[in-house]
């Protein structure tokens, strides 16, 4: 059996909100079919280019912001340098001007409102995420590509996945858990530690933590701006941020200018359950405020769910003295190779299983974590992700007016406190006596998402989408 390779760099991506699959993927579509015509020298003989958007990607990409990441992708910008406060700024002049500058150099007429095709009722069988570039050029040939976005900033081609890790031979090769747990009993590593030593297949290890820790730093300025921002979330539904009138209530009103003086502060407040409750939940606000705002985040495993493992890691970090940066390498490694399970035998795309492959998914990543990291054995992890899962299966995806907005920032809230709750249960459990296996959840998992109707599924055709009016202010 063949085994897909995918590094922890591909499970975490940093990126822009306010989604992974709608924003992220057609972000680097549009960058990869730049670079296909760079590639056969086509770039400055177009005439006219025109964006077909099918699927999900028709029917929720206003709201995600799909439109606006492919005219930067277009443009040739970075979704991981791009500096976010220019977003407005430069779409604006794209519409002001109906010019687009193709890889920031090439200038073509371009129409955002005309020339970005929203087919609400068109869908290609692959996949719901698809998109279609259509290019003239001056000779009168015609191109067209298509591209996939299958959630987690994961592109694909009609010719196959585009992601260059894939093909990369692994010393532990694992498509399951059953995988996973073979290496561990074999070699007697921890989870992280054989993640560990597949990613040197790719790169040094100094190289891996390095990055790693650049991960979790993106995490904490993204925590530290969420809890120090108020205002109305864009989008129309004018909700309120929330994080940054909890994180002034539970300090006091108090103030501190960095990370570090903010988190000994919070922990200096300390252990009341009610108290670390507030604060899981604030991290996790925060987080997805950003998400919503277009901030800069960490795709865990994707930008709707990128709340729950930043906010269980500060949970770790604070309240359960792991502010070490081993310990927080560890963290991202095992939460990562959940993801990867996750992804090989079923989806963390929304579009294709529900909210059940976000949120689920990254809850099920940071209880293994999370259970690791408080020295449980490599069967309790696995225990307390297939725990996590298990709590969010059939968990639908309708976002109200198509915004990653409601009920998406607070299911972060519930996936964070369900992961701590799940590694909690395994730590107390002998995974012996366990009746269902992580492999059975993920198994599951992908059998329910086959079977739930597609208005469930990033449509917002269904559920909270259509029973709440757009008028109401945020529950």
């Amino acid at each position: 059996m063949s085994h897909e390779a995918i590094s922890v760099f591909d499970m975490f991506k940093i990126g822009v909100g306010p989604s992974s699959s709608h924003t992220l993927g057609p972000w680097r579509a549009a960058n990869l079919f730049l670079g296909s015509l760079r590639h056969k020298n086509l770039l400055d003989k177009i005439v006219s280019l025109e964006v077909l958007l099918y699927g999900s990607l028709a029917k929720t990409g206003k709201g995600h912001g799909t439109d606006i990441a492919i005219q930067l992708g277009l443009s040739g910008d970075d979704p991981v340098t791009f500096n976010v406060s220019m977003i407005d700024a430069k779409i604006n002049d794209i519409k002001t001007r109906q010019k687009l500058i193709l890889n920031g150099w090439y200038e073509i007429d371009f129409d955002p409102a005309e020339d970005i095709e929203f087919l609400m009722n068109e869908s290609l069988p692959y996949h719901p995420n698809a998109l279609t570039f259509l290019v003239v050029l001056n000779n009168g040939d015609h191109i067209a590509e298509t591209y996939y976005s299958i959630g987690g900033g994961f592109v694909k081609t009609e010719g196959g996945e585009i992601d260059e890790d894939s093909e990369t031979i692994l010393p532990f090769p694992i498509n399951d858990a059953h995988d996973l747990l073979h290496w561990c009993m074999k070699t007697g590593l921890g989870i992280g530690e054989v993640v560990m030593e597949n990613e040197n297949a790719w790169r040094e290890e100094e190289k891996t933590r390095k990055g790693l820790l650049n991960i979790w730093e993106v995490m904490k300025e993204c925590l530290y701006k969420g809890c120090h921002t108020e205002g109305i979330l864009p989008g129309g539904l004018n909700v309120k941020r929330r994080a940054a009138l909890l994180n002034k209530k539970l300090l006091k009103d108090k103030h501190y200018f960095d990370f570090d003086s903010w988190i000994n502060a919070i922990k200096e407040g300390g252990h009341d359950f009610k108290y670390i409750l507030d604060w899981v939940s604030c991290f996790a606000l925060a987080v997805n405020e950003e998400n919503a705002a277009f901030g800069r985040v960490v795709t865990a495993p994707t930008n709707g769910a990128a709340g729950v493992i930043p906010a269980v890691l500060a949970y770790y970090i604070i309240f359960c003295d792991a502010n070490d940066e081993n310990k927080i390498i560890q963290f991202l490694l095992t939460a990562s190779e959940v993801g990867c399970i996750f992804k090989k035998g079923a989806t963390i795309s929304a579009a294709m299983g529900g909210c059940q492959a976000e949120i689920g998914v990254s809850s099920s990543m940071a209880a293994a974590a999370l259970t690791e990291g408080m020295g449980g054995t490599q069967r309790q992890a696995l225990m307390a992700s297939e725990i996590a899962m298990e709590h969010h299966l059939g968990m639908t995806c309708d976002p109200i007016a198509g915004l990653v907005q409601i009920p998406c920032i607070e299911r972060n809230t519930m996936g964070a406190i369900k992961a701590i709750t799940a590694c909690q249960l395994s730590l107390q459990s002998a995974p012996d006596f366990a009746k269902v296996s992580l492999d059975n959840v993920v198994k599951t998992m992908w059998n329910t998402a086959m079977d739930m109707n597609s208005k469930y599924k990033e449509t917002a055709d269904g559920g909270l989408a259509i029973n709440v009016p757009l008028g109401l202010s945020e529950c």
